[in-house]
């Protein structure tokens, strides 16, 4: 394979790709994915000890919460009722995390550890219903999400009983977090390079 690099490359390559991004829109899951993987990220570098709260807090509202959020009502623009749910809802789930925790920390109502339970359990009943609907579209949206409804039952218990669930479920959500990562990249790197760099796999419910 001829690997050389002539002096008209870059300008040859760069034609094509100016065209082509003047007539197209952008895909809003790239910033979607991306607010909520680093956001879960930073979350469970707190639920495993590595973090105090504030970090994931400034996160949560600003990319997690508001980025995402935008994200998914620029997907309701495209017609994709799932990206519009998912990540219009998860943001919305990031903004009310960061007032719980606000409100907790400066004694505006305290917030039990039950109290945030029961708020996780409605949020497990959530992913439980979009994990079915991820499952239809792709193995590695589907594995994000099967990894995701894990991740929130495993809070759930540690909120309720054993806190030592909370902080395997911080290594289990990192792991969550990295599939995020992985299928923001396939969105990204499909379109700059023109083929599908890092498959996602065929749907997992046909």
């Amino acid at each position: 394979m001829n690997m050389t690099v002539t002096s008209q490359t870059p300008a040859v390559a760069a034609e094509p790709v100016a065209t082509q991004a003047a007539g197209k829109h952008c895909n809003p899951a790239v910033i979607g994915l991306a607010g909520f993987a680093l956001t879960t990220l930073l979350l469970q570098f707190h639920n495993v000890g590595w973090v105090a709260i504030g970090p994931v807090v400034g996160l949560a509202i600003v990319f997690g919460g508001l980025a995402q959020l935008i994200a998914g009502l620029q997907e309701a623009k495209t017609g994709n009722n799932f990206g519009y749910s998912a990540f219009t809802s998860y943001g919305a789930f990031w903004i009310a995390f960061s007032f719980i925790q606000i409100a907790d920390a400066t004694g505006l109502f305290p917030v039990s550890a039950a109290d945030v339970g029961w708020f996780l359990v409605v949020w497990t009943i959530y992913t439980a219903i979009m994990t079915i609907g991820a499952m239809r579209i792709s193995t590695g949206l589907g594995v994000l999400f099967i990894t995701l409804l894990i991740g929130f039952i495993l809070l759930v218990i540690g909120h309720f009983g054993a806190p030592i669930f909370n902080v395997i479920a911080g290594y289990e959500l990192m792991i969550c977090a990295a599939i995020a990562l992985y299928v923001m990249a396939h969105e990204i790197f499909r379109d700059l390079f023109g083929y599908d760099v890092l498959p996602v796999g065929q749907p997992m419910i046909r």
